[in-house]
């Protein structure tokens, strides 16, 4: 019996280690993120490409809370800005495409852009972002993204460990705080009366 090929509209399903770089183009990362709407891409600014699985399920109720904490704000203060869950990708000015677990952009800064920048990937660095670690995440990995932020226009930044009890906080300018089993946290002059406690988080 003679082998045949398998036929060209054959699905592959490719196992891909998240911890495998591969370069691609800003189109390229639009196609894929397009293509595949059940997992997390991110692009870093020489357009090394990040696949991110879904979290675990303790992350994911972490997560969920700290969403409903900031939404609880949001709808009171709806006029100072828009705030993004975690499947919203960003195009920051070093050409990285990032999707921070929790962003808030400020009403004047959006409203700035066109309709079609909305619809994709917002060219702009949000003003505050919020990274929540998961048990697999490399610690050194998250400062450099909030690093990142920083550097690239975000005013607050906050970097959640669960596992330590610990909450890094970014400014530009300033050193970054590094808070031990912190009972709360302030959105600070960014976010004007945004208090976060910690209790149901850790």
């Amino acid at each position: 019996m003679i082998a045949t090929a398998p036929p060209i509209s054959q699905t592959l399903t490719i196992q891909w280690p998240p911890e495998i770089r591969a370069i691609v183009t800003l189109e390229e990362f639009a196609a894929l993120v397009e293509a595949n709407p059940e997992l997390q891409f991110e692009r870093t600014a020489t357009g090394g490409l990040i696949v991110t699985p879904p979290t675990g399920s303790e992350t994911g109720k972490r997560n969920f809370r700290l969403n409903i904490q900031f939404g609880k704000w949001f709808e009171a203060h709806p006029e100072l800005g828009e705030g993004f869950d975690s499947s919203t990708g960003f195009c920051l000015p070093n050409g990285a495409n990032r999707s921070p677990d929790l962003a808030w952009v400020a009403r004047s800064r959006w409203e700035s852009l066109t309709p079609e920048e909305r619809e994709g990937f917002a060219p702009l660095c949000p003003d505050f972002v919020m990274e929540l670690r998961s048990p697999l995440d490399q610690l050194d990995v998250l400062q450099a993204k909030l690093t990142e932020y920083i550097d690239n226009g975000a005013r607050l930044g906050w970097l959640i460990d669960p596992q330590n009890q610990q909450v890094w906080v970014y400014r530009p300018g300033q050193e970054v705080d590094c808070l031990d089993q912190p009972v709360e946290l302030s959105g600070e002059d960014v976010l004007p009366g945004f208090i976060l406690p910690l209790a149901r988080i850790w």
